[in-house]
């Protein structure tokens, strides 16, 4: 066989094909996420040592921060009286010697053998006239020579050194030469863009010259992983817009003019532009497939209503789906009141007309009101419908749905989205499909995770909302009570929101609980005070909310369940404790839960001072800005797009390499790239390597390759 060797094939080849990986080495690979030779040739190295800027031990000074090659040439372990652990090492280089302590890191004695070659980075001091370092950054480098030396992630608990890892990697490349790997990149575009080809880009990655080759080789790794991916959302963009039709409507009518007429308050110039970009989307036959991103409180809910009324006053109906049944209520609540006024015609009645029909759908919607909500909207009765996953359960229809609104559409995934589209008609049209999210998303990751939608963006808030003021607060916690008594007093209200311990209604519930009971007894045993968390029924969590919502309580602790939807304008503090634990989009989700009437308010971050230093530039870059579109660049810059990544099913495992922060360029020239490459069928014709490529792409990731190019 003298074809290139595709990633389809080396995915397909076991890594224990490679010399050396045995049974139990495989399973030490598995527990990495290293199965396939790709997946090895992927687990790139985390970072390199210049081998030119080692220091020899004759050179080096007390007090410097070196990097030190050697061998290591004993090893003792003892514990102290208070069961301390101390492992005592000594090294040398062909110049000198030197003393290696590390505190509570017992495992040292096992992972350094006499006679292992090493790399040290710390600081050396002199102690009792011998240099030594203590707790120094230690990197096993092996047998390998050469100037630059790439070191692998490592897995103490696998049991995977370094130098494995680049064994196999040099391995399984040796065995890729006669070969070599395709690129399935066009040579115009390898030139154009003055990149590595593939297989010379693989081989600088894990064995490079030089620092410059390693850019190089980055450079072009980077560029694939995010084509893919690019190639993947323009496919099932143009499908869509080629094989799918949606309902036509207009976009003016009397029931729209007296909705606007009606609303107390002027638009903002960003809403009227995004009402007027899905007014044009509705009235086309290709069914609308856009985001709508807007600034916490920016006033999303309106311009979805506009959307769903379009759909109501031709006798289609719309549909408003939520991840919880707290934002579900609020935005039936919501609803309910933009629509007060609101009449569609009925020829079934004596005058011809009767009232908007809203409804709300959950799973604490039962008996006898779901049978009529759902009945109502399988004969057409139910203009609007609000819900949660209960909208696409099973034995649920629509009579006409035109319209379909998906808020914090990170919760839901594409197959989610499509029984939707496939209950909401029956001609084979389908319906019209708003994506919502309250956490602004950078350009970049846009274009990545949300490049087969377009977007919409809100990103002025209405007139008399007053910028809420953050302060970070770890040592004069009982002013911040104050400050909560003072505007009960004004007959304010205010929330405590609990720390989010993790993933868990159980465990976020107990933290809730106990909190709860500690401020009733102790600082705000004066007030009213209320709770909210996960493990509440629905009817409890109701209760709860419209007693705050009606004024009965003066202040509400709750776990993170009111991070989006809820709004209560009287509400003027926010206190988060333990802030450091969460992070910036969802500190400034929280935060926006205040600051929605004409009064000035107030968040407070409570974490203690000795925190990590991301923590830190998380709370100082609350403080500093309230603008969710600069706090969401910033998180990308401080934690990368694993934030992104978890707010949509596919994605994140995609980029092991790029990064959005760094690569924003890339990210723009794999967009324009795969623009030229997807032709206005949808497809790769005449790019057959590139075309395998995706479909491998897509099916390795579990997911309905059919489904998934079309969206």
């Amino acid at each position: 066989m003298t074809e290139p060797i595709s990633l389809r094939e080396l995915d397909a080849i076991s890594v224990d094909r490679l010399q050396g990986v045995g049974e139990q080495r495989r399973a030490s690979l598995e527990q990495v996420e290293v199965q396939s030779v790709f997946d090895l040739l992927t687990h790139y190295p985390r970072r390199y040592i210049d081998r030119s800027h080692e220091a020899k031990l004759v050179d080096v000074d007390p007090g410097q921060q070196v990097m030190i090659v050697g061998d290591i040439e004993k090893v003792t372990s003892r514990r102290t009286r208070n069961r301390k652990s101390i492992v005592e090492a000594s090294l040398s280089d062909e110049t000198g010697s030197l003393k290696l302590v590390f505190f509570n890191q017992a495992w040292r004695s096992k992972q350094l053998d006499q006679g292992l070659t090493v790399a040290l980075f710390g600081k050396v001091e002199l102690y009792r006239n011998q240099l030594q370092m203590t707790n120094p950054l230690v990197d096993l480098v092996g047998d390998r020579t050469g100037r630059i030396v790439a070191i692998y992630p490592q897995s103490e608990k696998a049991g995977l050194t370094t130098w494995d890892i680049g064994r196999w990697c040099t391995e399984a490349l040796r065995r890729c030469q006669s070969r070599r790997i395709v690129d399935p990149l066009p040579e115009q575009y390898v030139r154009e863009l003055g990149l590595l080809d593939r297989m010379s880009a693989f081989e600088a990655i894990h064995q490079p010259n030089s620092t410059s080759d390693v850019l190089r080789a980055r450079d072009r790794l980077v560029l694939d992983e995010l084509l893919r991916v690019q190639l993947v959302l323009r496919m099932r963009k143009v499908r869509r817009l080629h094989q799918a039709s949606g309902v036509k409507h207009k976009v003016e009518s009397a029931l729209l003019t007296k909705f606007l007429d009606g609303l107390p308050f002027a638009l903002t110039a960003a809403q009227e532009r995004t009402m007027s970009e899905i007014s044009t989307d509705l009235s086309s036959e290709q069914p609308m497939h856009r985001l709508l991103q807007g600034d916490v409180g920016a006033g999303k809910t309106l311009v979805a209503m506009h959307a769903l009324l379009i759909a109501v006053a031709e006798g289609h109906q719309g549909a408003l789906m939520a991840p919880t049944e707290v934002l579900a209520e609020q935005h039936y609540i919501n609803l309910v009141e933009l629509a007060r006024s609101l009449e569609v015609e009925d020829q079934s009645t004596l005058a011809g007309v009767r009232p908007l029909s809203i409804k709300l759908l959950t799973n604490g919607v039962t008996g006898s009101d779901r049978q009529r909500v759902v009945q109502g909207m399988e004969d057409g009765s139910v203009d609007l419908v609000i819900g949660t996953h209960a909208l696409i359960q099973e034995g649920i229809s629509f009579s006409s749905l035109s319209v379909v609104v998906v808020d914090e559409q990170h919760r839901f995934g594409v197959e989610q989205r499509s029984v939707l589209r496939e209950q909401g008609r029956d001609d084979g049209k389908w319906p019209h499909l708003l994506v919502m999210t309250a956490t602004p998303i950078p350009r970049t990751a846009a274009m990545t995770v949300y490049g087969d939608l377009d977007v919409s963006t809100l990103n002025e808030l209405p007139p008399g909302r007053s910028p809420i003021s953050t302060s970070w607060v770890s040592e004069d916690v009982q002013a911040v009570w104050g400050h909560v008594h003072s505007e009960v007093a004004k007959g304010r209200q205010a929330y405590v929101v609990c720390p989010l311990i993790e993933e868990s209604d159980k465990l976020d519930a107990s933290s809730a609980e106990n909190t709860y009971l500690e401020l009733v007894s102790g600082v705000l045993s004066d007030l009213r005070v209320g709770l909210l968390h996960g493990r509440l029924n629905a009817a409890e969590k109701q209760e709860t909310m419209e007693a705050f919502r009606d004024g009965q309580l003066d202040v509400l602790v709750a776990t993170t369940v009111i991070e989006v939807g809820v709004d209560v304008p009287n509400a003027t503090t926010m206190v988060i404790l333990s802030a450091d634990r969460f992070g910036i989009a969802q500190l400034h989700q929280l935060r926006g839960r205040v600051g929605r009437g004409t009064h000035q308010s107030t968040c407070f971050l409570i974490a203690a001072d000795q925190i990590s230093e991301d923590a830190k530039a998380r709370l100082s870059a609350l403080e500093e800005s309230n603008d969710g579109f600069a706090l969401a660049e910033r998180d990308l810059e401080l934690r990368g797009e694993g934030t992104i990544f978890e707010q949509r099913q596919s994605g994140r495992n995609d980029l092991k390499l790029a990064s959005l922060a760094r690569d924003r360029i890339w990210v723009e020239r794999a967009r324009d790239l795969a623009e030229e490459l997807v032709d206005d069928q949808g497809s790769l014709e005449g790019h057959h390597l590139y075309e395998d490529e995706v479909l491998w792409f897509v099916e390795r990731r579990d997911d309905d390759a059919e489904n998934l190019l079309r969206g």
